[in-house]
Parts: C-alpha cells; structure tokens; sequence
C-alpha cells in the first residue's frame, strides 16, 4: 500500500538524519523503528490510518494534534516524548517551518475577540490550575533567586522582585492589568502598603481573587475588576502586566503601551513582564509549536521579539530603563508545573475532557523544553514616561537589591 511505502521512507530518513531511539507501531501489529537501539524510549502507538497524513509531515503542530485528539497515544517518559517530538520536526521541516511561517501572523484583536480567548484558556476550572499551581495559584514565570527554592517560593519572590522594581512605596496606587487570581494585589497591599486596583477578562478569575481579597481582609485597598485595561480611567503612581501582553497583537503593542502610558502618573513606573520570540523577524514558536498553541491553547496570541517590545515602548511614550531576562526561571517554572500535573493526572481529568488534558500536558513540558532552547524568551521591562530629566534615573539596580531607593546617594 502507498502508506506502508511512505512510513518507510520516512523511518529511513529519521534514521539517516537523527537516529532517534522511538519506535512507531501500528493499529494492526506493523511496527517502524526511526533508529538503532535495544529498546526504544518513546513508542508512538498510532490508533487509526487518520493520523498518517499527521504524522508523515511531523510538525510539532500536526503531532500535537494527533496526541490531542487521540489519534495516537505514546508511551515513554514526557521529557523524552518531549525531545522526540522535536527531534521528528527537524528532520522535515527548517527552523520555522518554511516561508509560510515566518510571514507574520496578525489577528483582529477586539475586545470581544480578546475577552473570548482569555476565557478559553482561564476559565477552565479555578480547581484544574490549583493541582499544579502553588498555593497562590501565581500562573507566571517565578524567580528562583538562589536556584534552590521551591515553587511557592520562588513566586512570592517574583512579586516582590516586581514591585521592588518599580519601588512601591505605602499608599501608592497601583494597576495590575491581567491581575490572574490576585496574589500580586494582594502582596502589594500586604507587604508595601499600596492600594490597588487588578483587571481580569476572566470571570473565574474575578471570583477566586475576589473572595481572597474578602479573606485577607484587604476589601478597602483592593479592587477586582472584570474589565479590559483599555476601559480603565484614572492615573496610577505604579503599573504592573504580568503574563498579558502577549494577548495584545504585534500590531497593537504601540497602542497597548500608550494606553499604558496615559494610564500612568507623571513621575509613576510600569513593569511589564511577557513571553518573547527568539525570532527577530517575528516567526513565533519554532516547528510550528507556535501553531499548535495558537490553535489549542492561547487563540490569537502573538509573540514579539524583545527588540519590537522595546520599540513599542517607545512609540508608546515610555522609556525603558531596566531590562532582565529571565528565560532560566521560566524552564524550572515550567517543569515544577509540569511535575505537578503528572503527579495529579488523574485529578486533572476529573475538571477536563481527555483532550484539554492532554492539551495541557504537552503544552507545559513542550514550552519548558522552548524556554531552555531559546525557542522563546521571556523579560521583564521597567519603563516610566519618555522625556523626563535623567537625574531621576537610578545609578544602579543595586535599589532592587538592597531595598534603597531611586534618589539614594
């Protein structure tokens, strides 16, 4: 048959080109190795004929699907699963995935459009991301300052990492745009006295961080909002935007940091933290994982290169002035997170269908492989309005360490 001709050229080629130690069986007993091994690592088991044209033309994005519709299951460790399904791409496809995929890809970000695809992915279950998040359900990158800390440590240290940047003093104002589930509002309000106010398109969200806000008795200095940033009025000494601006469009980052911009007081600061494509010229995730994503988990997101955020900024009428890149702590992030969803598999399926549970597991351990090949990035930003004097500037980032302030001698 013309398949069974196919499969076999394609196991020749894999073990021509990358000798990977995965063995592919068939829904009827036939069986192709694509390398020279005792025993394979990874067995891709596929289920019915429907997968072939998916797995013929290896793409992260047409494996993805194929394991997300179970069309196929695997059997191996997710780590190596993981390599293997990047080490399949490579030998079909370039880096990017071919012309196609590097021509930048815009979409008609409303806010009806934006409101849905946040609830897509947040409104799942407030109970599914407690499995696998730590107690304060902080769904970004951590800071592991030492490299030994645990999760919920590491995340409480990323918050005030945060808004040790942007010196948040007691009884400042403060805008979290994309609050999550509200642990940085309420650190803020906590630990440095500021009175805050946190925005959410997401109605799960909103609730869960209300009902905390309730609890730690912070109901006078917090405000949750479901509300899109755009929406919001007033003037804020401090700005925060953790985990959102890659919902925002490419083509939208001027105007998203000159709402941020108008948003912010005049002597204020504004953080923002966000995935960032290694591609300068914008192609997104490599071997088309950024489809996949796209597709299954974050719809109509878009990734900028660090360069094009920057620029942004500037049109935008802010000024950067510190810049850290924090790509390592993202890769341990990503892997307690996925760690933890392994170690609750059978939880997680009690709050989702059998697909978004395997959506999500790839997602988490295919991203921490991203982040620990520079795939993608992630950065976090500290800006103020263009213009003023640079004697307002700090000499050092020694105040984010040390706890002195901008104006310190």
């Amino acid at each position: 048959m013309l398949w069974q001709k196919k499969l076999a050229r394609w196991s020749d080629v894999v073990r021509e080109r990358a000798n990977l130690p995965v063995r592919l069986t068939l829904w009827d007993g036939q069986s192709y190795d694509f390398g020279t091994f005792s025993g394979p690592s990874v067995t891709l088991h596929v289920k019915t004929p429907a997968a072939l044209p998916l797995m013929l033309h290896p793409t992260l994005d047409n494996l993805g699907e194929a394991y997300v519709k179970s069309k196929i299951d695997i059997e191996g460790k997710l780590s190596d699963v993981i390599d293997i399904a990047y080490g399949l791409a490579r030998t079909s496809i370039d880096k990017h995935g071919g012309a196609l995929r590097n021509m930048a890809r815009h979409f008609a970000h409303t806010r009806s459009s934006d409101r849905k695809s946040v609830q897509y992915h947040y409104d799942v279950s407030n109970e599914f991301y407690r499995l696998w998040l730590d107690p304060n359900m902080v769904y970004s990158c951590a800071y592991f300052e030492n490299g030994d800390e645990d999760l919920a440590t590491a995340q409480l240290k990323k918050i005030d990492h945060i808004l040790t940047k942007i010196e948040l003093k007691p009884g400042q104002t403060l805008l979290d745009i994309g609050c999550g589930w509200g642990a940085l509002a309420i650190r803020a309000a906590q630990k440095f006295g500021a009175r805050c106010v946190g925005v959410t398109l997401s109605r799960n969200q909103l609730e869960l961080a209300t009902e905390r806000v309730k609890a730690a008795g912070l109901h006078d200095r917090i405000e949750i909002r479901l509300q899109d940033y755009r929406d919001v009025t007033g003037r804020f000494d401090r700005i925060t935007s953790v985990g959102m601006f890659e919902h925002v469009g490419r083509r939208n980052l001027p105007a998203y940091f000159r709402r941020v911009q108008e948003l912010l007081a005049d002597d204020g600061v504004v953080m923002n933290h966000g995935i960032t494509s290694s591609d300068p010229a914008g192609g997104g995730m490599s071997y088309g994982g950024g489809d996949f994503i796209d597709r299954y988990v974050f719809p109509n997101g878009e990734l900028p290169h660090i360069s094009l955020a920057l620029q942004a900024m500037q049109q935008g009428g802010l000024e950067a002035f510190d810049v850290e890149n924090l790509r390592r702590h993202y890769v341990r992030t990503l892997r307690c997170w996925s760690d933890a969803y392994e170690a609750n598999s059978e939880k997680a399926r009690a709050f989702v269908d059998e697909e978004k549970f395997r959506i999500w597991r790839i997602y988490l351990a295919g991203c921490a492989y991203a982040f620990e090949n520079d795939d993608v990035a992630i950065y976090q930003v500290v800006g103020r309005k263009a213009g003023r004097p640079a004697n307002t500037l700090p000499w050092s980032r020694r105040y984010i360490y040390d706890g002195t302030s901008f104006g310190s001698p």
